[in-house]
């Protein structure tokens, strides 16, 4: 294995990382609500009365937040390698897990294991195996 050190951002990452911890836990302490984004999605899709501004405040800031970023930078060139139906099967999949696991992996890993819910550290778990399995298979097993 190698590593690519000219785009290696250890220092970035780990501040992006304390920025996501410090807005979840200020979320989950000013509000009592977690930041997770199924959940603010899905409480979009069934919407109650006096529950919705906030929820689409959160999507349009999640929105608006690159969009602004990309006014005052460059962002880098986004490259996909697959096609349009093998992305939205990914999608789908991901749905599906995500309503079957109760959650996201946003939900899971960043609130779920910072409220020390045994339900996300086994959901956490579960999704890292199966991203670990995945890569193994995919980059030792059917790599050409």
């Amino acid at each position: 294995m190698t590593i690519d050190w000219q785009h290696f951002t250890p220092w970035a990452s780990l501040g992006g990382g304390v920025l996501i911890g410090l807005a979840a836990s200020l979320f989950v302490l000013l509000n009592g609500r977690i930041a997770g984004i199924s959940g603010v999605l899905g409480g979009l899709l069934q919407p109650r009365a006096g529950d919705i501004a906030w929820r689409v405040l959160f999507v349009a800031g999640i929105l608006l937040a690159p969009t602004l970023y990309g006014l005052v930078t460059t962002l880098p060139e986004s490259v996909i390698e697959a096609d349009y139906p093998l992305l939205v099967i990914a999608g789908l999949l991901v749905g599906v897990g995500t309503r079957f696991g109760s959650g996201c992996t946003s939900g899971h890993g960043v609130c779920g294991i910072s409220r020390l819910s045994p339900r996300s550290l086994v959901a956490t778990m579960t999704f890292m195996a199966a991203g670990f399995a995945t890569v193994y298979v995919t980059r030792h097993l059917l790599a050409a």
